[in-house]
């Protein structure tokens, strides 16, 4: 039997880069599947296809913008209409660079709430349930940038330690329900540093056109100011970490701010 059959998960942003990552190591494992985000019917589509590929029991879309709660209380409503969901992984967010003096105040909304608020929205709606059956187990992808701090990121950084402290508390309230056998219910934030996924790429390309067309020289100075391992994650490697929060074995991990940065975080 596989680790996740009769599970049903549900992952934000989860078309493409870490999500879809994240996505396929649940399905392996045997999960149903709902995947959601903005993509195009190509893309989700392809996304769906993969995932059935990958061992999913089943794969529900849902395109929805996080930014409007009352959109994503509907949703969540739609998808617990089709029964229970026992994994519930918050992964969607954007990103803008600029100096706080120069940051737009309609980024800093944007970025918060889809970065912060809609994984108080997911939570608040779908922790109760999770309660009621003793298991569930809730995985916030954070980031390095909700441990320490980066020049031009002001929302960023902020929504990312939001999401550190909304999850311990969450941990906290959660902690008592369930038991061993059961498996609890867990909250849980992996904190990635840089991450191998396109959305990235063009910054690794000009890395690599300065070294030659050496991608792994390229990638490690892309990477020699902030990550001492000097080598990226794989979204392979986020969902592989994941899906052991997801298991009984996990069930006391719960409140834990993982960081998988190559040591960033500890210098």
């Amino acid at each position: 039997m596989k680790a996740l059959e009769g599970r049903r998960a549900f992952i934000t942003g989860s078309f493409q880069g870490i999500g879809f990552g994240i996505a396929q190591a649940f399905a392996r494992e045997g999960a149903a599947i709902i995947l959601h985000g903005l993509a195009n019917p190509e893309t989700v589509a392809s996304a769906e296809k993969r995932v059935l590929s990958a061992g999913a029991a089943s794969v529900e879309s849902y395109t929805s913008d996080l930014r409007d709660p009352d959109a994503t209380q509907s949703m969540i409503e739609e998808i617990l209409s089709r029964g229970a969901v026992d994994i519930l992984c918050n992964n969607a967010g954007i990103q803008h660079t600029a100096p706080t003096s120069e940051m737009p105040r309609s980024k800093w909304e944007d970025i918060t709430a889809i970065n912060l608020s809609s994984y108080f929205d997911t939570m608040r709606l779908l922790l109760p349930q999770m309660q009621d059956r003793g298991y569930g187990r809730v995985i916030n992808i954070a980031s390095v940038h909700g441990l320490v701090a980066s020049v031009a990121k002001a929302p960023y950084v902020a929504a990312k330690h939001g999401v550190i402290g909304l999850t311990r508390v969450a941990a906290l309230e959660y902690a008592a329900v369930g038991t061993r056998e059961s498996g609890g219910v867990t909250v849980n934030a992996i904190c990635p540093g840089w991450v191998e996924t396109a959305l990235i790429e063009p910054q690794i390309q000009a890395k690599v056109d300065l070294n030659n067309g050496d991608r792994a020289a390229g990638i490690a100075d892309l990477l020699s100011e902030k990550q001492p391992s000097r080598r990226m994650a794989t979204p392979e490697d986020i969902g592989a970490l994941a899906l052991f929060l997801t298991s009984h074995a996990a069930h006391n991990i719960t409140g834990a701010a993982i960081p998988v940065d190559g040591g960033w975080t500890s210098q």
